[in-house]
């Protein structure tokens, strides 16, 4: 048995600077342990494969990351594991605990779990170790994890079982609710823009130090036909996740970030809206194209006709939202929100459909995520005087 402190302090040495997770009892010594540490950083995710994202786009800031999740939970955090951090090799820490081990009682839904933890993780790709709860283990385990991460640039698995780590007290600065946030409304009821146009228009005035993510799908194959920059990350798989690495992005680095994303996603995350209105980075902006439908797979309608996210936004905390549905209300929500604290929301409903010659980014997904770490980890230029 270790202590937290032991824990932490050996991550600390071997480099890993970042946690994220969603609590479970046996990991309630080690998330006390680091929400009580001021030098570290701990983000309470609303999901298990929310925390996966949000480590991922800490790593892209340079972090060295550390995920952990009841094993209940390694279900949600599946598919970021696989489609997200296997194709841009994004390597994290992956500590999951072992409920339902087999032998010893345990609730009725831990225990298939239980039976198939390591072996699901050896078929995703992320070989199983046991959680090192000994002093004398620590070192050895950290370096050994952080060889094989930078071997494979793949997650390495720890599997901490009950009374691993000793109890610890828990010292924890309370989340201040945000102030009410600021509205504005843009909308026209015309005919709906198309979102290579508005793509067009948000390129037209970045940033250009803005690191921006696109979420999966036509989106970032659009972003990438118009202009193919090394600031731009186009997300594959992991449907729901860019909003979450941007998130993780955005604490970690003082550059803007923008995350373009869209209504399916960000239906299928929306929880992420709770956290980032949470933890408030200031330079984060969130752009939602928001077609009504599932453009990649047929245009089968999303629920996203009903839902007001700007709303949502505020409620969660986000500093400034502005909902629009025409090129001019955009601009105009840009210009506003670009002069304001954030985290900022633009809910921009647009045309379903795409480009007519749709190409696919040429570069591989590793490619894109190591010139878009070495952008984002690159000082920024001085101001002008």
């Amino acid at each position: 048995m270790i202590t937290a402190q032991d824990f932490l302090g050996a991550g600390a040495r071997a480099g890993f600077d970042f946690y994220t997770g969603v609590p479970c009892s046996f990991l309630t010594p080690l998330i006390n342990g680091v929400l009580s540490d001021r030098d570290l950083r701990y983000v309470g995710a609303a999901s298990e494969g929310e925390a996966v994202a949000i480590a991922a786009g800490a790593w892209l800031a340079g972090r060295t990351t550390v995920v952990m999740c009841q094993n209940s939970g390694l279900g949600n955090a599946v598919n970021p594991l696989t489609s997200l951090n296997a194709p841009f090799r994004i390597p994290t820490l992956f500590v999951t605990t072992w409920r339902g081990e087999p032998g010893l009682k345990d609730e009725p839904q831990h225990e298939l779990m239980g039976v198939i933890t390591h072996d699901l993780l050896r078929l995703i790709g992320a070989p199983p170790a046991a959680f090192p709860n000994t002093q004398g283990q620590l070192e050895d385990a950290f370096a050994a994890a952080t060889r094989a991460m930078a071997e494979t640039g793949l997650p390495a698995a720890w599997v901490m079982r009950k009374g691993d780590v000793k109890d610890s007290p828990l010292d924890q600065p309370p989340l201040i609710p945000s102030p009410p946030g600021r509205r504005d409304r843009f909308e026209q009821g015309g005919k709906r823009p198309t979102r290579a146009a508005a793509l067009e228009a948000f390129l037209g005035g970045a940033d250009p130090e803005a690191a921006v993510i696109a979420t999966t799908g036509k989106c970032g194959r659009e972003l990438f036909t118009l202009a193919d920059r090394e600031q731009h990350l186009y997300q594959v798989g992991s449907m729901g996740g860019a909003s979450g690495m941007g998130l993780g992005l955005a604490l970690n680095t003082t550059r803007p970030v923008v995350v373009l994303d869209g209504d399916g996603a960000a239906l299928m995350k929306l929880g992420t809206f709770a956290t980032i209105g949470a933890y408030r980075p200031a330079n984060l902006t969130h752009i939602l194209l928001d077609n009504g439908v599932h453009d990649s797979t047929g245009g089968q309608a999303t629920v996203s006709a009903g839902v007001d996210f700007a709303a949502i936004a505020l409620a969660c905390g986000y500093r400034y939202a502005a909902s629009c549905d025409s090129l001019r209300g955009f601009g105009a929500a840009l210009e506003a929100a670009y002069t304001l604290e954030g985290p900022r929301l633009i809910h921009l409903r647009i045309a379903p459909g795409s480009m007519d010659k749709l190409g696919r980014p040429t570069v591989s997904p590793a490619e894109v995520a190591g010139r878009f770490k070495a952008f984002v980890t690159r000082p920024l230029p001085a101001p002008q005087s």
